[in-house]
């Protein structure tokens, strides 16, 4: 079970990347540090809500300014 989840999530975020082709330079990095945020918060709380929240917003800030 746990080798589906991971191969959906990796099939989630290669579909949610693949949508940023229209985008700015500065809104794919948003949108990468978000993602890659709110899997950091997750799995640094455990899944909590707050920190998978918590960890995209930061990440989407620090992705936004990336240049």
């Amino acid at each position: 079970m746990e080798q589906a989840n991971r191969i959906t999530a990796m099939l989630l975020l290669a579909a949610m990347l693949s949508g940023c082709a229209g985008l700015t330079q500065r809104q794919q990095n948003a949108a990468v540090g978000a993602a890659v945020g709110g899997v950091t918060g997750a799995v640094l709380t455990g899944g909590s809500s707050v920190g998978t929240v918590g960890g995209a917003a930061i990440g989407g800030i620090i992705g936004h300014g990336v240049k």
